[in-house]
């Protein structure tokens, strides 16, 4: 493959374990990459400038402003924004550079397919279509609320081939660790939007999303896979609703003194 007017965003802290192989699986076919790195104490930033990225490293802003800080940075015509561990088959990277070369213009929506705990989910997170692939000319801006960012353009998207294939996590430890940081932040977000805990947020919402996930989705097709998968989003939920809880505790304590 040739290298084409793309422009990879990417940001990172301390991702040695994966970003070699994000950026192995996409120097094929861009001619620019873009990582913004938030001090990274292991061995990213060498790991991301050994393969030809241009590296900013800028104090963490959080998800939103910190996407949107690489996305800025990009100076070709094609934007493709990158997680770390997200990996494109080969049959996107066909696609895209067909998409390119055939100077079509517009936005496309990717779709992110997990591999978890040793096996490739066919339904539980299924499908995942988040858009990913822009033209600069569609202004394009993160936006939403930490950790929950979303790509917005002014046109609408299409779907394309090909799959992102998500090594999200490397263990069940690594999994609830980010789970428990996520939930917290979510928490958070809820709270700066004057969004009231109501105590049948920690019965409703977490069996709703288990119920959602592994059945709806059909999850319980992934077996044990599927199954944790359910769980992990039902105390997600319910971590979440705490945290507000704790949070919105607090501060009417506070006002009270």
């Amino acid at each position: 493959m040739k290298q084409l007017p793309l422009s990879v965003a990417v940001i990172s802290f301390n991702e040695e374990r994966i970003i070699h192989k994000m950026l192995d699986s996409i120097s094929s076919i861009a001619s620019e990459i873009i990582v913004v790195d938030s001090g990274s104490t292991d061995k990213t930033i060498e790991i991301a400038k050994k393969n030809g990225a241009r590296v900013y490293i800028e104090e963490w802003k959080g998800h939103v402003a910190q996407k949107n800080s690489a996305l800025s940075k990009c100076t070709n015509d094609w934007i493709l924004s990158l997680d770390c561990d997200e990996i494109p088959d080969l049959d996107l990277l066909n696609e895209i550079s067909d998409i390119i070369n055939n100077k079509t213009f517009g936005a496309y929506q990717l779709n992110r397919a997990t591999f978890y705990l040793g096996k490739m989910l066919k339904y539980a997170w299924q499908p995942d279509w988040n858009l990913r692939l822009v033209h600069k000319s569609t202004e394009p801006i993160w936006k939403g609320k930490d950790p929950h960012d979303k790509l917005y353009c002014n046109v609408k998207s299409k779907k394309i081939n090909g799959k992102l294939i998500h090594h999200s996590y490397t263990g069940i430890y690594h999994h609830y660790s980010k789970l428990v940081r996520y939930a917290q932040i979510s928490a958070e977000s809820y709270h700066s939007e004057g969004k009231l805990f109501k105590i049948s947020n920690l019965i409703v919402n977490p069996l709703s999303a288990f119920i959602r996930q592994y059945i709806l989705r059909n999850a319980w097709k992934d077996g044990i896979h599927g199954f944790l998968v359910a769980t992990s989003t039902m105390i997600s939920t319910f971590l979440k609703y705490s945290f507000l809880w704790e949070i919105q505790s607090i501060s009417k304590k506070n006002q009270e003194k």
